[in-house]
């Protein structure tokens, strides 16, 4: 056995056993991978079948109510697929980025406060001092789980938390103020929800970006730090995230028809993080689909107007508690089907054979010596510095010990 002095100057490998320069183009997390790229196709089967329920609920809301498909009735389906889809991209854009933020209910339903308090004010001058706030608030929800990389749910937590406080002083509920419509642009929000959630979702599906934006997602120890591009990619997808949310309560407090209730904001929470899971988002964080978020919030809202129709009452707890299930089990199939499909060693760092037998052992050592030269054989035997010749019967032995019979005479 001997020991194998060429690993010493070999390209560095990771635990996978597959260079780092192999698994830079290959690994979605080159440090802790599996080899191979994330896996499309169940996001496409999954987004079919999606397709599938939407276009089915819309025809039974169309046998139903027919109404509800055509004028304002539509324009306010359509607001309805705009509000409910800020909400939902602020949830997909923290989940991406593997540090839910679960402040977002709240976040709107302060905002739907707001601006019915602060409405007649003009639109321009409620926005600016929510979207003000809102950005500040993210900020400082950003540092906290950046700087001392706690998790996102708990640290959104207590921001909810927070903005709860300020919704519990509001007693009666708020008549939303001034003039604003905004089901006289139905159309174009609703296009710009869909253009937003389909180029996430198609950037998101690039690997350079989903790697980027889910730099933060853990692979070994959660408590280890990602680095400092997962940080900062981590906080701006926070601030982002409730800068959507405080838009997404403005539209759907403008559109709604009666006056704003308080509340904890939570219910909105778990519909707008259920939607997003339902689409295909994972809840792990990176993995997601293209046309999932778009689908999943209008299948959502069409099945609420669907349930208005038969005048059934089901409140946003129990829809968003279904969904969030029906969700995770989604969460649970992309993870599985999504991950890189496994693949032999050779296949991924093709090189050369390796010697037979039972390989390397882990303390460096080889059971097959390297060849020797046979030319080359080592001296086992020493070397006398002189040439001369010496005869076996005159060792000095011979001469200096006594001879027996001369102790004898």
């Amino acid at each position: 056995m001997g020991y194998d002095e060429a690993d010493r100057t070999a390209p560095p490998e990771t635990s996978s056993g597959v260079p780092a320069a192999v698994l830079e183009n290959v690994f979605d997390d080159p440090s802790h991978g599996e080899p191979g790229r994330d896996r499309i196709a169940v996001h496409v089967v999954w987004e079919f079948l999606l397709l599938a329920g939407l276009a089915t609920v819309t025809w039974l809301l169309w046998r139903e109510d027919a109404d509800a498909l055509r004028g304002g009735a539509l324009k306010t389906l359509l607001v309805d697929v705009a509000g409910l889809g800020l909400l939902t991209l602020a949830a997909g854009l923290s989940l991406r980025a593997a540090a839910v933020n679960l402040a977002i209910g709240p976040v709107a339903l302060a905002a739907a406060m707001h601006f019915a308090e602060q409405g007649d004010r003009g639109a321009r001058e409620a926005l600016l001092p929510a979207l003000a706030v809102a950005a500040l608030g993210g900020l400082a929800l950003a540092l906290v789980v950046v700087v001392l990389h706690v998790p996102g749910w708990a640290a959104s937590l207590a921001g909810a938390a927070g903005v709860i406080v300020y919704l519990e002083r509001r007693t009666a509920p708020v008549a939303v103020q001034g003039e604003y419509d905004p089901r006289r642009t139905a159309l174009y929000l609703f296009v710009g929800f869909a253009a937003v959630a389909v180029l996430g979702g198609l950037f998101g599906a690039i690997k350079p970006v989903r790697r980027l934006v889910g730099r933060f997602r853990p692979v070994a120890d959660p408590a280890r730090r990602r680095g400092v591009v997962a940080a900062v990619v981590t906080a701006l997808a926070l601030v982002g995230s409730t800068v959507l949310a405080m838009l997404g309560g403005v539209l759907i407090a403008a559109n709604g028809d009666g006056p704003v209730a308080p509340g904890t904001g939570l219910d909105w929470t778990v519909l707008a993080i259920g939607t997003v899971l339902l689409g295909g988002t994972s809840a792990y964080g990176r993995r997601g689909g293209v046309f999932g978020t778009l689908i999943a919030v209008s299948l959502v809202v069409v099945f609420l107007a669907w349930t208005v129709a038969h005048d059934w009452t089901i409140g946003r707890w129990a829809l968003g508690g279904a969904v969030l299930g029906a969700g995770l089990l989604v969460t649970r199939l992309v993870e599985t089907f999504g991950r890189p499909r496994p693949a032999p060693l050779a296949a991924v760092a093709p090189g050369p054979p390796r010697p037979g037998g039972d390989g390397r052992i882990s303390t460096g050592w080889a059971t097959t010596p390297p060849p020797e030269p046979t030319d080359t054989w080592p001296s086992v035997l020493p070397v006398r510095e002189t040439d001369t010749p010496v005869d076996a019967w005159e060792a000095p032995r011979w001469d200096n010990d006594p001879r027996r019979w001369d102790a004898e005479r």
